[in-house]
C-alpha cells in the first residue's frame, strides 16, 4: 500500500520553452539556436527580418538597410539549410514567426527536413499564418484580403494531408494587444479571424478530416501587466472557443475543441526608462498565463529585459529563458490543479469579458465577418491605443519609472556596450552577394518553368503548396516566389485607421490648439505635417498616434501608412508643401534610412523643413542624427504626445527665422 503522505505528487509536463530569436544571416542564427538549445531551450521560435517577412529579396530596393536587423533573412533554399545545420527537424517543434510569405516559408522548411532524411508526416510546430491581423497591426501583408485568407487555408488544407502534427495557423491576437486592443477587442478580434479560416477551409478538407483541423489551430496571445484581468481573458479564451467549436462547427469530440495557445509577454509595456525593472513586468505577466491549469499556454517565449532599448544579446535572452525554467522546475506550480476554479471574483471577470467579446463578434458578424470588417477594426485599435496613451499622459494609469518615481540611479545593465547587441553594419553586403552566388549556381530553367508551375496553380485557384514546394526544391527565392503572389493577386494597400475628422478628445489641448491656430496664420495656411514611415517596418502604433494627437491638435495632416521610400515620401512632402516631416523607424534601420531622406530632401531644395524622427534608437545614433540635419529624436521613453506636438508646432514657426 502506497503511503500518499510521503509520496512525491505527481507534476505535469512544463509548456515548452522558447525565445524568439534570429538575426544577421543564417548562419549566426543557426548557432544561437544550437547555443539557446544547450541551455535548456525546448522549442525554437525564429524571427524574420523584414524583407523576409514581406515578400522581398535581401537585395531590393526596400530590403535597403532592413537586411538581418529584426530577425534572419531566408531568400532560397541554401539560407533555409543554414538556418537549421545540424538540428534535426524530425525532433523539433518549430515555431515560424511569418505570415505573408508563410506558405514559402514552410515550403523550404519541409524541402530542407526531407534533405536531412526526416519523415515529413512526423515534423511539429507551427507557421504563424495570421494575415489578418498583419491588416490590423503589423503591416506585414502583400496580398489583398481575400486571395491572402486563401493562402492560410491553401496551407492548413496542405498539412491536413501532409504534415498532420503540424499547426498550420497561429490565430495572433498578440500584436492586437500592442496596437492598443482592449480585452474584449482581444478576444473578439482573433476569434473572428480564426472564424474566418474555418469558414474557409470546410470547402478545402474532406467533411470526416474538418475535426482535426479545427484541433490543429492554435493561438498566439499577449499576457499585459494587469494580471488578473490577463489570467481572466485566458480563461475567457478557452470557454469561448470551445462555445464556439461546438455550437458553430458542431466538434462533439473535446480534445479537438481545447484551445491551444503559445505566448509572448507584452512587449508595449516595457520601458525605456529604468528598463530594469522589465524584468518585473515580465514575470507578472508570465503568471497570468501559467498560475490557471486549465487556461495555461502550452508554449511560453518571454522578451528580454532590454527590447525597449534595442536587440537583445544572448545573456538577455538566456535570463529570460531562466525565468521561465525556475518557474517550472523550483516553484511547485505544475504539482497542482487550477488554482482559481470556483472564485467568485474569476468567475465574475471571466463572464464580463465573453459578454463583451460576444458584443464585438455580434457587430463583425452584422458586417459580413473578420474579412470585410478591417477597416472598422482598425479604426477601433487606433481608437482603443489612443485612449491608452492618453491614461498615461494623465497619470491614471502608473508606468512606474515613466509617469511616477522617474528619479533613480543610472542603470549598470546599460554600461558599457549599451545593454544591447548592435548588427554588423556588413552584413547586408555579405548576405547579397550570398543571393548572387546562389542564382548564379542554380539551374535556370528549372527555375522558370517552376515558377511558371506556381504562376497557373495561383491563376487557377489551385492549392499553391505542392507549386511552393517544387519552386523551393528548384531554387527560386523569395522575391521571385512573392512578385508571383503579386502578379496574380495585386498588391495591398492597408487603412492607417486615422481620418482627418477630429475626435471628440479636448483634455490638455487648448494650449496645443491655440498655439497650431497662431502659427498657422503666420504661415498662410494650416500647419502640414507629413507623416511617413520609410523602409519595411510595418509597426504603425507610433505613427497612428502621432498622425491622430496631430490632427485632433488641428494640424493639417498626411499619413499613407506604411512601406515608403525615401523617394516616395520626400516626392509628397514637396507636393503637399509640408512644413513638418515626421518618420517613425522601429526596426533598427534608421541610419541608412533617414542618411537617404536627408540627402534627398537636400537635393529636392527642402532642406529648410524640419525632419523629426521617432523609434527605438541608441543614444550614439540620435546623436549622429542631429548632427546630419534631423531637428529632433524621440524614443519610447518620449511618450507625452502634447510635448511632442509643442516641439512641431515651434520647428513649423516662421518667426523665429523672420527676426534674424
Amino acid at each position: 500500500m502506497t503511503d500518499t503522505a510521503n509520496s512525491a505528487p505527481t507534476r505535469d509536463k512544463p509548456w515548452l520553452f522558447r525565445t524568439y530569436a534570429g538575426h544577421s544571416t543564417a548562419e549566426k542564427s543557426n548557432a544561437l539556436y544550437r547555443m539557446n538549445l544547450s541551455k535548456g531551450q525546448t522549442g525554437l521560435s525564429v524571427a524574420f527580418d523584414l524583407p523576409t517577412q514581406t515578400g522581398y529579396d535581401s537585395d531590393h530596393v526596400l530590403a535597403r538597410g532592413e537586411v538581418g536587423k529584426v530577425g534572419v533573412p531566408v531568400c532560397h533554399l541554401g539560407d533555409m539549410r543554414t538556418l537549421f545545420r545540424d538540428i534535426p527537424l524530425e525532433q523539433m517543434n518549430t515555431s515560424m514567426t511569418i505570415n505573408a510569405t508563410a506558405p514559402w516559408l514552410l515550403a523550404l522548411y519541409i524541402a530542407v527536413a526531407e534533405e536531412q532524411g526526416a519523415d515529413v508526416s512526423r515534423l511539429q510546430g507551427t507557421v504563424q499564418n495570421d494575415i489578418i491581423k498583419e491588416y490590423l497591426s503589423r503591416g506585414t501583408y502583400i496580398c489583398p484580403p481575400k486571395p491572402s485568407l486563401q493562402m492560410i487555408t491553401d496551407v492548413a488544407a496542405y498539412t491536413a494531408q501532409h504534415l498532420p502534427k503540424w499547426n498550420p495557423m497561429n490565430v495572433c491576437s498578440y500584436h492586437l494587444q500592442e496596437a492598443g486592443a482592449t480585452p474584449e477587442q482581444e478576444l473578439a478580434y482573433a476569434l473572428a479571424t480564426a472564424i474566418a479560416v474555418l469558414d474557409d477551409l470546410k470547402g478545402k478538407v474532406p467533411a470526416a478530416d474538418f475535426p482535426a483541423m479545427v484541433g490543429r489551430i492554435s493561438f498566439f496571445v499577449n499576457a499585459g501587466i494587469r494580471f488578473v484581468t490577463e489570467l481572466c481573458k485566458m480563461r475567457a479564451f478557452t470557454e469561448l472557443w470551445d462555445e464556439i467549436c461546438r455550437d458553430r462547427y458542431g466538434i462533439d469530440d473535446e480534445k479537438f475543441r481545447r484551445f491551444r495557445y503559445g505566448v509572448q509577454v507584452n512587449s508595449l509595456g516595457l520601458t525605456e526608462q529604468q528598463p530594469e525593472n522589465n524584468v518585473y513586468r515580465i514575470l507578472i505577466e508570465m503568471l497570468a498565463v501559467t498560475l490557471s491549469k486549465n487556461a495555461r499556454a502550452r508554449a511560453v517565449q518571454l522578451p528580454a529585459w532590454n527590447e525597449a532599448l534595442g536587440l537583445p544579446r544572448p545573456w538577455d535572452q538566456q535570463w529570460s529563458l531562466r525565468m521561465q525554467q525556475i518557474m517550472a522546475y523550483e516553484t511547485d506550480l505544475l504539482e497542482y490543479g487550477d488554482l482559481f476554479d470556483g472564485n467568485p471574483a474569476v468567475t465574475a471577470k471571466v463572464e464580463a469579458l465573453k459578454d463583451g467579446a460576444r458584443q464585438e463578434l455580434a457587430t463583425l458578424d452584422a458586417m459580413g465577418g473578420a474579412i470585410a470588417a478591417i477597416d472598422y477594426m482598425k479604426g477601433r485599435l487606433v481608437e482603443s491605443n489612443a485612449e491608452r496613451i492618453g491614461r498615461i499622459e494623465s497619470g491614471e494609469t502608473v508606468v512606474v519609472g515613466v509617469n511616477r518615481w522617474q528619479q533613480g540611479e543610472p542603470s549598470p545593465l546599460t554600461a558599457g556596450d549599451g545593454g544591447i547587441m548592435v548588427v554588423d553594419p556588413g552584413v547586408e553586403a555579405d548576405q547579397v552577394a550570398r543571393l548572387n552566388a546562389w542564382r548564379a549556381g542554380r539551374d535556370g530553367a528549372a527555375v522558370a518553368a517552376a515558377l511558371a508551375a506556381l504562376r497557373a496553380a495561383a491563376a487557377a485557384g489551385d492549392n499553391i503548396m505542392p507549386a511552393s514546394v517544387a519552386a523551393a526544391k528548384a531554387g527560386a527565392t523569395l522575391g521571385e516566389w512573392a512578385d508571383v503572389m503579386r502578379a496574380v493577386h495585386g498588391q495591398y494597400r492597408g487603412p492607417t485607421g486615422v481620418s482627418q475628422s477630429p475626435s471628440n478628445r479636448t483634455e490638455g489641448l487648448d494650449d496645443v490648439r491655440a498655439a497650431v491656430d497662431a502659427v498657422s496664420g503666420k504661415l498662410g495656411r494650416r500647419l502640414k505635417l507629413l507623416v511617413g514611415k520609410p523602409g519595411l517596418d510595418g509597426h504603425s502604433n507610433g505613427a497612428e498616434q502621432i498622425a491622430f494627437r496631430a490632427r485632433d491638435c488641428g494640424m493639417d495632416i498626411t499619413y499613407e501608412g506604411i512601406r515608403l521610400t525615401p523617394e516616395q515620401i520626400v516626392a509628397k512632402a514637396a507636393e503637399d508643401g509640408a512644413h513638418v516631416v515626421g518618420l517613425s523607424i522601429l526596426s533598427g534601420s534608421h541610419m541608412p534610412l533617414m542618411a537617404e531622406v536627408v540627402e534627398r530632401m537636400r537635393a529636392a531644395g527642402l532642406s529648410h523643413v524640419p525632419i523629426v524622427v521617432g523609434g527605438i534608437i541608441p543614444d550614439e545614433d540620435a546623436a549622429k542624427l542631429l548632427a546630419m540635419g534631423v531637428a529632433r529624436v524621440y524614443t519610447p521613453k518620449d511618450f507625452e504626445l502634447n510635448r511632442i506636438m509643442t516641439d512641431i508646432v515651434a520647428l513649423a514657426d516662421p518667426a523665429p527665422a523672420a527676426a534674424q
